[in-house]
């Protein structure tokens, strides 16, 4: 492999992962100890990555909040597996209140070929992908976050209001293992917190990532939740206590 390649794969390892050990980066890349340091030095001068002591960060890590397409690349075979899963929960017939996070789009647009369920978002891009679709949608109004591409603000928070669903998706931007599920900004956890008294099933999409990754902003705690679809499931020990308080967990 040539060594423009090699720095190009890495960069798209970083990006994907977020945040890498350098054993773990190293197995990756297939390369040798002093060769990865050189190519993490020239990524960190041209600002692609951030070292930290033992392993590599994304250059957009410490960002308050990525953008909307940033989301969708980043972990993408992830997160369609994770979509596929959630679908698979929800029966003939239900209604499905979609949160406007990445994941959950990707859940939404697969329920979009479903004739036999109604979908209720705020996502942007979920009603844009409506108009090839096949179920029947309501549009949650609102003020547009170009960021995440959601409708906030109080008319949404009103729509809110009136409604009850079967079944809950949500996102999150970070979890942690005792505080729960958290996001960047305020009028989106608010929504959040709406969307969980709003549903008999309250069902967490996230991608491994996530994990022991806290975000801003606290919107929900783990008992707020009835199932969590992830691609990668933590150590037992980890999650005994999620477990306990009843949460179902689904391996994408």
């Amino acid at each position: 492999m040539f060594a423009h390649e090699r720095l190009n794969l890495i960069k798209k390892i970083v990006r994907q992962h977020r945040r890498l050990e350098f054993a773990g980066l190293q197995k990756l890349v297939k390369v040798s100890p002093a060769t990865l340091r050189r190519d993490l030095t020239e990524l960190e001068k041209a600002g692609d990555i951030i070292r930290v002591h033992g392993g590599v960060l994304d250059s957009t890590y410490f960002r308050a909040e990525i953008s909307f397409d940033e989301r969708l690349v980043r972990n993408s075979e992830a997160k369609k597996a994770i979509a596929v899963a959630a679908s698979l929960l929800v029966p003939p017939g239900a209604s499905v209140l979609i949160d406007a996070g990445s994941t959950c789009l990707e859940a939404g647009k697969i329920l979009l070929r479903r004739k036999d369920v109604r979908i209720i978002t705020h996502s942007v891009a979920l009603l844009e992908a409506a108009f090839h679709g096949e179920a029947s949608v309501l549009c949650l109004g609102g003020e547009l976050r170009k960021v995440s591409g959601a409708l906030t603000g109080g008319a949404a928070l009103g729509a809110l209001e009136s409604l009850h669903v079967d079944i809950a998706f949500l996102g999150a931007s970070g979890l942690d293992p005792l505080l729960g599920c958290s996001t960047t900004e305020l009028s989106e956890a608010e929504i959040k917190k709406s969307v969980l008294t709003k549903a008999s099933r309250k069902v967490l999409l996230t991608d491994h990532s996530k994990w022991r990754n806290p975000s801003t902003i606290r919107f929900a705690e783990w008992k707020d939740f009835s199932d969590w679809v992830t691609d990668q499931i933590p150590a037992a020990l980890e999650i005994k206590s999620l477990r306990a308080g009843g949460l179902k967990i689904h391996r994408a």
